[in-house]
């Protein structure tokens, strides 16, 4: 799984500079950055990557200075009364957080593979955990493994051993969309981005979670793929998401509920929005169709 090289699509770039702690932290860092910043005292390097003993790494298959929990089993994800992929309770989040040393005074880099864009959501969907805590100084490293692998990065036999530290959650509750949220967007008109696959969202196909084909009505489309490239292991740049928002009708700082089936391809649409276009009225709908369809009762399209 090492490469030689990673050919990066102007396309896709987001130039994220190599900046101190200090200064602004930013949703996107390189592999660079993290080379030059790991090992210090306050920046903290999360390891989502899942099935990382079953791959063909070798010895060496972990990021140096970084904690491990997978995205699938480490417990950032519950169902909750019958929906799937659920944010846990505040007191069960935080204790997974702080039980990975990880305090408020650290900055967060998370590391996804980086093979494609729904294997990517797991680290806009982590990320989305920790600013609906209130903790603002995450990031994501941009590629995720793929370009710290290519960059050279330092690659360890094991990964660190966390001291549990207590980390202080306080919610947001304005990131996050509940059904009633969305219900009242329908009647007041506000944007639904249904951040699904196309035929998913045309109701020729679903997820097993998900009762009935179709999508909430009324909903736009931004599918998760065109936010990520697989082939060149980089986030879409603001001018590629601004193109995105425009060909569905979506103004750059308007109102807006994303969704998909369990908040999961969500968070894509939701990083991409909120934090690399800086529309700060994006909220997410973490039910999602899981939720919404479960209903008889709610309209679907």
């Amino acid at each position: 799984m090492r490469l030689a090289s990673l050919v990066v699509s102007a396309a896709f770039l987001i130039a994220a500079p190599s900046i101190a702690f200090a200064q602004e932290v930013t949703p996107l860092v390189t592999a660079e950055w993290l080379k030059a910043h790991a090992g210090e005292e306050n920046v903290k390097i999360l390891d989502i990557r899942d099935d990382i003993e079953g791959t063909d790494l070798g010895e060496l298959p972990y990021i140096a200075n970084a904690v491990v929990a997978p995205y699938a089993s480490a417990g950032w994800r519950v169902e909750v009364d019958g929906v799937p992929g659920q944010i846990p309770s505040e007191g069960e989040i935080a204790e997974l957080i702080g039980s990975l040393g990880i305090d408020g005074d650290d900055h967060v880099v998370i590391v996804p593979w980086g093979t494609d864009s729904s294997e990517f959501g797991g680290a806009t969907r982590v990320y989305w955990t920790f600013k609906y805590l209130g903790h603002d100084d995450v990031s994501i490293l941009d590629g995720g493994w793929r370009q710290y692998d290519a960059q050279g990065g330092e690659r360890v036999a094991e990964p660190v051993t966390p001291v549990a530290v207590e980390f202080p959650a306080q919610v947001r509750p304005d990131l996050r969309a509940t059904t009633a949220d969305v219900e009242a967007a329908l009647t007041a008109g506000i944007k639904l981005v249904d951040g699904r696959p196309e035929e998913q969202f045309l109701g020729q196909s679903k997820s097993p979670v998900v009762r009935v084909e179709g999508t909430i009505p009324g909903a736009i489309n931004i599918p998760h793929s065109k936010l990520y490239s697989g082939e060149y292991a980089s986030f879409a740049q603001p001018e590629t998401i601004a193109a995105l928002e425009q060909a569905v009708g979506l103004a750059a700082d308007e109102k807006n509920i994303v969704f998909c089936n369990t908040g999961h391809w969500a968070s894509i649409a939701w990083f991409a929005l909120h934090e690399v276009r800086g529309n700060k009225n994006t909220a997410m709908y973490d039910g999602s169709m899981a939720e919404w369809a479960a209903d008889p009762a709610r309209p679907i399209q």
